[in-house]
C-alpha cells in the first residue's frame, strides 16, 4: 500500500467519525424537539424550554466545529494529494526519459549487431547467412575456352594497370625533409597494398561458387574499404577501377564453373541419349531377329501343313485347313511385326512421348514429361522408377509421334515457366495440370489418352500401413495421414 493510499484510508476514517457525530446530534435534536412538543402542552414550565435551546444552540455549535475540523482536513488532504502528485509526475518523466534513452541505446546496438552479422557472413561459407541474392551472368560466352581467354585478358589488364592506376595518392610525402625519401616510402607502402589486396582477390577468385559468389563481391569491396582505411591519413587509395577489374575476374571465374559444369551436363545428357539409343537399337533388332524367326517358321509350317492337307480328307482336312488358316494370321502378324521394326529403325524421330508423376515422391501436380524411342515405351518408364525414388511412377500418358523430339521440345518450352527446377533445364519435371498438357498436345495433332487418376499404389498403401502402425501405438488417437507423409 502506498503512502497516498494510507493517507486515504486514514482521512476517510476521521470523516466518517465525525459524520457519525453530527448524525448522533441529529437524533438528539430530534428527540429534543420531540420533547418539546410534548412539553408545549404544560405553559407553566418555562425551564424546560430554556434547557432545550440552551442543547440546540451547543449541539449546532458542536456541528459548526466538527464542520471546520472537516474542511481543514479536506484542505490538508488536498495539499497533500496535490504535492504527491508532483513528486509522481517527476518519477514518471524521468522514468520516460530513462525508457527513450535506453530505446536510443537499444537501436544503436541493434545496428552495430546487424552490421557485424553481416560482416560475419560475409566472412563464413553458410547458406543460411548468404543472403546478398542471385547471381545474374554477366557474360555470354559459348564456350570454356573462351572464359579462359577473357580471364587471361583481364589479369593483363590489371598487370597493366599496376604501374599508374592501381593505387594512387601519397604524392607530396616527404621524409626527413626529403620528397625522394618519402616518395621511396609511398611506393613500399603502395606495394604492400597491393600484395594485401590481390592476395586476398586471389583466394575469392580461387574459391567462388554458386554458393558464394555474391558475397566473394562483397568480400573484394571490404578488403579494398578496409586497407585503403589503413592509410586513409597518408591520402594513399587503391582505385575502384582496378577493384572492378578484380570483380570482373571473380565473376568470370565462377561463369568457368559455370560454363564447364554445364558441358559437363550436356555431355552426360548426351551420353544417356547415347545409351538410351543403343537400347532402342538392340530393342529394334531384336524385334527384327525375332520377326524374321518366326516369320521363317510360319513359312515353314504353313508349307508343311500344304502339302499335308492334300492327303488328307473328311474332317481331317477341316482340321488342317482351320490350322493353315491360324499360321497364316501369325505369318501375317510376324510380317506386321518386322515392318513395325523395320520403320523404326529408319526413321529415327518416330517415338513415344511419356506423361507420368509420382506423389509419393513429388507430391501432387507435379508431372514428368519425357521421350523414348524404345519399342515398349514402358520399359523406359519402369527403369525410372526402379531406384532412384522410393515409389514407382503413374503414367498418365503415351503420345505416339512421328517426330517425338520436336514434340518434347515444344511441350517443354511451352512449360518453360512451370518447371521444378529453374536451374538444369535437362530434368523434365514440370507443376502443370493434365488439362494443360492435354490442350497443348491437341494443338500438334496427335493422338492421346489421358489417365487423370494417378494410382500411387505402394504410396497410397504405405501411407495406410503408416496410419494402421500410428493408431495401434496410441489406441485413444488418431493420426492423418498427411502427418505422416506430409
Amino acid at each position: 500500500m502506498g503512502f497516498f493510499d494510507f493517507f486515504k484510508r486514514k482521512e476517510l476514517a476521521e470523516i466518517t467519525t465525525l459524520r457519525k457525530g453530527i448524525e448522533d446530534r441529529d437524533k438528539e435534536i430530534e428527540l429534543l424537539q420531540g420533547r418539546i412538543s410534548a412539553l408545549s402542552k404544560y405553559e407553566g414550565i418555562v425551564d424546560a424550554e430554556a434547557e432545550i435551546a440552551r442543547q440546540v444552540s451547543e449541539a449546532e455549535a458542536q456541528i459548526a466545529s466538527m464542520q471546520r475540523e472537516l474542511n481543514e482536513i479536506l484542505d490538508n488532504a488536498k495539499v497533500e494529494f496535490e504535492e504527491l502528485q508532483a513528486k509522481r509526475k517527476e518519477q514518471i518523466d524521468n522514468l520516460t526519459q530513462q525508457v527513450e534513452a535506453l530505446s536510443a541505446q537499444y537501436s544503436s546496438g541493434l545496428a552495430t549487431y546487424k552490421e557485424l552479422e553481416k560482416a560475419i557472413a560475409l566472412y563464413t561459407d553458410n547458406l543460411e547467412l548468404a543472403d546478398f541474392g542471385v547471381y545474374e551472368p554477366h557474360f555470354d560466352f559459348d564456350t570454356p575456352g573462351s572464359y579462359k581467354d577473357a580471364i587471361t585478358e583481364i589479369r593483363e589488364r590489371q598487370k597493366n594497370l599496376i604501374p599508374e592506376g592501381a593505387v594512387k595518392g601519397g604524392d607530396g610525402i616527404s621524409w626527413n625533409g626529403s620528397l625522394s625519401q618519402g616518395q621511396v616510402m609511398v611506393r613500399g607502402i603502395k606495394k604492400v597494398m597491393l600484395r594485401a589486396f590481390n592476395g586476398e582477390c586471389d583466394s575469392f577468385v580461387a574459391n567462388v561458387d554458386w554458393n558464394n559468389v555474391t558475397k566473394m563481391e562483397e568480400r573484394i569491396r571490404k578488403s579494398r574499404e578496409v586497407i585503403n582505411k589503413g592509410y586513409q591519413r597518408q591520402g594513399i587509395y587503391i582505385t575502384e577501377h582496378y577493384m572492378d577489374l578484380k570483380i570482373k575476374e571473380l565473376r568470370l571465374a565462377f561463369e568457368y564453373k559455370l560454363k564447364k559444369h554445364e558441358e559437363k551436363e550436356e555431355q552426360r545428357a548426351i551420353r544417356e541419349q547415347m545409351r538410351e539409343e543403343e537400347k532402342a537399337r538392340r530393342e529394334i533388332d531384336a524385334a527384327l531377329a525375332k520377326a524374321d524367326r518366326e516369320r521363317e517358321m510360319y513359312e515353314k509350317a504353313l508349307e508343311k501343313a500344304r502339302i499335308e492337307i492334300e492327303l488328307v480328307e473328311g474332317k481331317k482336312q477341316e482340321k488342317m485347313q482351320a490350322k493353315i488358316t491360324e499360321l497364316e494370321a501369325r505369318l501375317q502378324e510376324a510380317e506386321a511385326n518386322r515392318e513395325r521394326a523395320l520403320s523404326m529403325a529408319q526413321q529415327t524421330k518416330r517415338g513415344h512421348i511419356y506423361v507420368i508423376s509420382n506423389i509419393g515422391s513429388f507430391g501432387e501436380g507435379v508431372y514428368k514429361i519425357g521421350m523414348t524411342r524404345r519399342l515398349d515405351p514402358l520399359d523406359r518408364i519402369r527403369e525410372l522408377g526402379d531406384a532412384s525414388v522410393p515409389f514407382p511412377f503413374d503414367v498418365h500418358a503415351l503420345i505416339f509421334s512421328e517426330d517425338a523430339p520436336s514434340l518434347e521440345a515444344k511441350l517443354h518450352k511451352v512449360f518453360e515457366a512451370k518447371r521444378v527446377n529453374q536451374v538444369n533445364l535437362r530434368k523434365e519435371f514440370f507443376k502443370v495440370t493434365l488439362e494443360e498438357i492435354e490442350a497443348e498436345v491437341h494443338k500438334s495433332n496427335a493422338t492421346i489418352e489421358f489417365t487423370k487418376t494417378a494410382e500411387a499404389r505402394d504410396f497410397r498403401e504405405s501411407k495406410a500401413k503408416a496410419l494402421e502402425a500410428e493408431q495401434r501405438s496410441t489406441p485413444y488417437t488418431s493420426a492423418f495421414p498427411e502427418q505422416l507423409y506430409g
